[in-house]
């Protein structure tokens, strides 16, 4: 490098999340040296706001169990779920997530990381050529008090040992035998790790916990929080550093080796919504994905793809002031449905929550949707959205909750059409007692029944609406994050519009357009190519010296 820095290391990463780990990850572990960079003064990304959950067909673990998965039917199920949606979703980048997932999987065990499977999680389209059940992986639940002081900086939601296989038996905790037995579990995993004096940490909070101990404690490679990345550094036609600002002054890093950009999409930059998908959002996701790496990358020559999409799905509408809340189980549980502004049914209420979102966007992007509970749902089922007493009293000022003892009455006082209502009532009402939802085909999945009622009979995600008193909650368009990014080759290397490859500009994760496309084939689609192809980038760094 010709220029003078403030600081030069071998790889630069923006953005602390699961791509930016994992680039790192591959980097120490090839020997070279390393600084993460931070926009905001929480570490971890929207990876540590997440489920956790990794979806990597063929992995260790399940060819260690020998479960029976294969490349091939990794490929053939990524071929009929994905298909083709653009450039990011090529077979050679299909074949580069497949063919990655074992060295991800083993350097991070090498580095410290414990892993186990999600074994009963199916895959969103079980049924298509290729679908399986037991795909998705996560860390077992992590002491983050190995963290030490770094713990204060991390970005946590939930400090329980929750796994991701936990979930669903938890959501009908005190309703079925393997729910209570489940919670049970929870319970005692919670205080045996206090007795044995850890802080056991479990879900997105837990991985990203156990990604920082194996990069930043194992390895000591630095991290610098509330240093937002402003501008990209080139010599001649290659990015050499970064330029951005921290303690309010501006700092330059060289990079030797590369720059990796993993800060996130930009599901909470409005501006852009507006203009990529026509609507403001309702995002899940952190708060720093304002889609600053994805501008910076543009302003190098970047190309972008995918922008119009995101990661999907239905959540219940923030409280003025609040944040929506994301609704993946809860769906799928018996005696509920989901209505638009008329009281039609326009989906299946238990499918996977990018389809469902795709569904109300394409239904009226703009209008009400209703989540309507029979009373059995809310008596039965652990309502993640409905524990807090406050949220409850907000939610019922502001007309997000309406409750009512009559159907008809509940239906005036949501504004529906009566007679629409009342007919869509009585025909779901005839597909639950028949077992069969012949508008929608709500149950007919595996993935739609692992979050169903076994005990309900003759379908586990159908029940009647008929027990008052009656519930309804105001449902928006959510999100988990913005899938659309910097377009990138098989080893993430950013790409101009004719196709040449940025030198020394790496994207990942949330940043750079998804290799899945306009859908979601299994649980932990985000985290697990972010993961993957992180580790590639790190790899390709260091086996591609300048």
């Amino acid at each position: 490098m010709s220029q003078s820095f403030d600081h030069s290391y071998d790889v630069v990463v923006v953005g602390t999340g699961g791509a930016g780990f994992a680039t790192a990850l591959a980097a120490v572990d090839e020997g070279l040296s390393v600084l993460m960079l931070e926009s905001t003064e929480k570490w971890g990304g929207s990876t540590a706001m997440s489920g956790g959950g990794m979806w990597l067909p063929n992995n260790p673990l399940m060819q260690r169990a020998q479960v029976g998965d294969s490349r091939e039917e990794a490929l053939t199920y990524l071929e009929a779920s994905v298909g083709d949606a653009g450039p990011s979703t090529s077979t050679p980048h299909k074949e580069a997530f497949v063919d990655s997932i074992e060295d991800f999987v083993t350097t991070a065990e090498k580095h410290g990381m414990v892993f186990t499977r999600a074994t009963d999680y199916p895959d969103y389209y079980p049924e298509l050529p290729g679908g399986k059940i037991g795909r998705g992986i996560e860390v077992k639940p992590f002491n983050s008090k190995k963290l030490g002081d770094l713990y204060s900086s991390m970005r946590i939601m939930m400090a329980l040992p929750i796994k991701t296989d936990d979930v669903w038996l938890l959501g009908r905790a005190w309703s079925t035998p393997s729910g209570f037995v489940r919670g049970a579990q929870l319970v005692l995993r919670t205080l045996g790790g206090a007795v044995a004096g850890q802080r056991l940490t479990g879900i997105g909070a837990g991985l990203i916990a156990s990604f920082g101990h194996a990069v930043l404690v194992n390895n000591e490679v630095p991290m610098w929080v509330s240093s937002p990345a402003e501008e990209l550094i080139v010599e001649g036609d290659r990015v050499v550093g970064v330029r951005f600002s921290k303690d309010g002054r501006w700092v330059t890093v060289g990079s030797r080796r590369g720059v990796m950009l993993a800060g996130g999409g930009f599901d909470h930059n409005t501006d852009w919504r507006q203009k990529y998908h026509g609507i403001s959002g309702n995002p899940s996701g952190n708060p720093g994905n304002l889609g600053g790496p994805i501008a910076m990358a543009q302003d190098v020559g970047a190309q972008v793809s995918l922008m119009d999409d995101a990661w999907w799905g239905t959540s219940i509408a923030p409280v003025q002031g609040g944040d929506p809340t994301f609704l993946v189980g809860e769906r799928s549980l018996p005696y509920s449905i989901i209505v638009d502004a008329e009281g039609n049914r326009f989906a299946n209420e238990a499918e996977s929550y990018v389809d469902l979102g795709h569904h109300m966007l394409s239904h009226d992007a703009g209008g009400a949707f209703w989540f309507i509970l029979d009373s059995r749902h809310a008596k039965r089922y652990l309502r993640s959205f409905a524990l807090d007493p406050r949220a409850n009293k907000a939610m019922k000022e502001q007309g997000i909750l309406v409750k009512a003892d009559t159907l008809a009455e509940l239906g005036e006082v949501l504004g529906l059409d009566a007679t629409t209502f009342r007919a869509t009532i009585e025909r779901f009402n005839g597909f639950a007692r028949s077992g069969r939802d012949q508008d929608f085909s709500k149950g007919d999945s595996a993935y739609d029944r692992y979050y169903g009622d076994p005990t309900v009979h003759p379908n586990p995600c159908l029940g009647p609406i008929e027990k008052g008193p009656f519930l309804a909650y105001r449902l928006v368009v959510g999100d988990l994050g913005t899938k659309g990014g910097v377009l990138t080759d098989p080893d993430g290397r950013a790409l101009r519009e004719d196709g040449s490859v940025i030198e020394g500009l790496y994207a990942a994760g949330n940043t750079s357009a998804s290799v899945m496309g306009n859908t979601y084939p299994g649980p932990g689609s985000t985290i697990g190519p972010a993961t993957v192809f992180g580790m590639r980038a790190g790899r390709h760094m260091a086996r591609h010296p300048r």
